[in-house]
């Protein structure tokens, strides 16, 4: 594992990370990193999206609804083109007016993501919250949807990590505007919004990350202590082999 946060960076097994060396005095604190998608929430919000422009006839229900289902079975095969997949949903947005978007996905959270929301999901962020510790959410899932489901959480798009579409003059342009935020590429977000917190003095000495998916094992690998949450069967056993904490928050 190698972090951008420390010099000396240990494994699960040690759950001790000592801060790198500055000039400043760093304000050291501790990090929770939450997955979305079958953590936090008991669905895929990505794949939910398209399935609610669906309903509400905004695409071609039969066009959309096949090439959706195709990219989400890759998804769970782990074999999801990020790219491909981000750009496909982009399109949609790309067509309407961001005010339009910002009604839609409005009543997307209020009718399809708030019912899904799990108890023991809001209950550790909040353990973690009491003790003072940061909580960040990062999802593969793109931006658009985060963003907005994360405030159901309490939790600011400043401590959002998601796919990034590109945005210009106020419209979405069907393109990513970085890497997509899939498996290494959440080290990759993650350890770029480390260093701009660096900037601002503060570093972590210790990490959790929580994910029900066999896509994050890189990022539970980074993080000292991996919590699997409803786990898919090969992050079970990958998380049988490492001695790592399974939960079950199902509804």
């Amino acid at each position: 594992m190698t972090s951008t946060m420390t010099n000396t960076v240990t494994n699960n097994s040690n759950n001790t990370r000592q801060p790198t060396e500055q000039t400043n005095e760093l304000a050291l604190n501790e990090l929770a990193l939450f997955d979305l998608d079958h953590t936090l929430l008991d669905i895929d919000s990505d794949y939910t999206w398209g399935e609610y422009i669906v309903k509400h006839g905004l695409v071609d229900e039969q066009v959309y609804r096949q090439k959706n289902q195709e990219f989400y079975q890759q998804y769970i095969a782990g074999t999801l083109d990020a790219t491909e997949y981000n750009e496909f949903v982009a399109e949609f947005l790309a067509s309407q007016s961001m005010e339009q978007l910002q009604l839609l996905r409005a009543d997307f959270i209020e009718t399809e993501i708030r019912p899904h929301i799990r108890p023991q999901g809001l209950q550790a962020i909040a353990e973690h919250k009491a003790k003072g510790h940061e909580v960040v959410i990062i999802s593969a899932t793109n931006d658009f949807v985060v963003n907005a489901v994360a405030e159901c959480f309490e939790i600011t798009a400043d401590n959002v990590l998601a796919t990034p579409l590109e945005i210009k003059d106020n419209r979405y342009t069907g393109k990513l505007a970085d890497k997509p935020n899939f498996q290494t590429g959440k080290i990759y977000h993650l350890e770029k919004w480390l260093e701009n917190k660096k900037t601002t003095n503060i570093d972590f000495t210790k990490t959790y990350g929580y994910s029900d998916s066999k896509n994050d094992i890189p990022l539970l690998d980074w993080a000292d202590e991996a919590i699997c949450v409803c786990p898919d069967e090969q992050l079970l056993n990958h998380a049988k082999e490492q001695g790592w904490q399974v939960v079950d928050w199902g509804l």
